[in-house]
């Protein structure tokens, strides 16, 4: 499964310049399979969520309809203010463990009528992958270079060698500029590297999970994959019983006891042939549905169903997995994401958070914090570089206690 290595973000609202884990020329390791970014309120955590969003909205929707959205309002308002340069990301990723990276580039710009535009969009694979670490400037393959629309992209899918410097394989190409290269050329089978970034970027999940929406009894149907909100989390169960009905069982059985309180689940067919839950309820001598549940138990059930996923996207996000849970949870769950993430073919999770029983379960090299300089714009941080914290945490004393005893080096949330 493909994995990312690191992103670098710049002029996006309060992230006018930040990089988590490894691009090209920077001296930090790749992420872990398991990444939190910690901080207090107001220091870009949403923020930093909404850009790997932005990114896939762009892809799905067009640049100028990911910077419209509601709560974006604008190319304007996303760019960091008073900033003059463009909207700019590199994500830096990995097809496959050993595969040399490859680095993908975008700026966004905005037309004095305050339409977005796409500036300038590289894909590039480096030329091996110990030249990326060794080398101050890193030989790179192009596999698609554009300008205000116009560029080439690399045609098949194994990259040989260059000749006299040159690379060849390249086909001249235009798009809209309001449009991704990748999203339009990634469709066409000739160029094969680009469609295999193109289903990357295009499968990252972004959890925006709304227990009310989870309650609801849809008309019965089957779904893949868990939406972003859990508003098909009927359905998706459907397909999971019709797929492997008794796998379905004991998955229901396995999650029943990482519940507190929940003692069973079981699965009921309606008369209309929808896929009902009934949960055994400690202190309860009927049993609950679905819609009787409260939303922590439903936000539960949610996160450990994306871990049962067959097919799980290959990056997941989450915004503050404890709003709504118990806090003697939130170490379980911080536990159950990370050794998802570790397992072969696992997806990679990305938790924004304050909470100090979910951060207390996670490694130095797992934990990153954004602050906010004197100048206003956030900062980040991986734990394990700020001095004397992986020894604290050698020695017995667990990230979440270091947070709050101001160990990271400013002021707890």
């Amino acid at each position: 499964m493909a994995i990312l290595e690191g992103i670098r973000i710049q002029n996006y609202r309060a992230l006018k310049d930040v990089t988590l884990g490894k691009v090209f020329d920077n001296e930090s390791p790749p992420l872990t399979p398991m990444v939190a970014v910690i901080g207090a309120n107001g220091t870009g955590k949403s923020s930093l969520i909404d850009a790997f969003d932005f990114l896939g909205d762009c892809l799905r929707e067009g640049v100028q309809a990911a910077c419209d959205k509601p709560h974006r309002g604008g190319f304007e308002r996303l760019r960091t203010q008073d900033s003059k340069a463009g909207i700019h990301f590199d994500v830096c990723y990995r097809e496959n463990i050993g595969d040399r990276p490859i680095i993908y580039s975008v700026s966004i710009e905005g037309k004095p009528n305050g339409l977005a535009y796409v500036s300038e969009e590289k894909l590039q694979q480096t030329e091996s992958y110990q030249r990326t670490i060794d080398a101050t400037a890193p030989e790179f393959f192009n596999l698609l270079e554009m300008k205000d629309g116009v560029g080439s992209a690399f045609v098949g899918d194994l990259i040989t060698s260059k000749v006299n410097g040159e690379q060849d394989g390249g086909m001249k190409v235009s798009v809209d500029s309001r449009t991704l290269s990748i999203s339009a050329l990634g469709t066409l089978g000739y160029f094969s590297r680009i469609t295999a970034f193109r289903e990357y970027l295009s499968t990252w999940y972004l959890s925006y999970f709304t227990p009310q929406l989870a309650r609801t009894q849809p008309m019965s149907g089957a779904d893949s994959h868990l939406d972003r909100t859990g508003e098909n989390l009927a359905k998706y169960l459907q397909f999971v019983e019709r797929e492997n009905p008794s796998g379905f069982t004991e998955m229901l059985q396995r999650i029943a006891r990482k519940i507190p309180g929940i003692q069973g689940i079981k699965p009921i067919k309606a008369p209309d042939r929808r896929l009902l839950l009934e949960f055994t309820v400690e202190g309860f001598d009927s049993p609950l549905y679905q819609q009787d549940m409260s939303d922590g138990t439903l936000k539960m059930l949610a996160y450990l169903l994306l871990m049962e996923d067959p097919n799980p996207a290959p990056l997941i996000g989450i915004e503050e997995p404890e709003n709504g849970l118990y806090p003697q949870l939130l170490g379980k769950l911080a536990a159950e994401f990370s050794a998802y993430a570790e397992q072969p073919g696992g997806p990679q999770i990305l938790v924004t958070t304050h909470s100090q029983n979910f951060v207390d379960a996670l490694s130095p090299e797992e934990v990153w914090i954004l602050d906010k300089g004197a100048d206003g714009f956030s900062r980040l941080l991986r734990t394990a570089d700020i001095r004397g914290v992986p020894e604290l945490y050698e020695a017995g004393l667990p990230m979440g206690s270091l947070w709050y005893s101001n160990h990271f080096g400013t002021d707890k949330p």
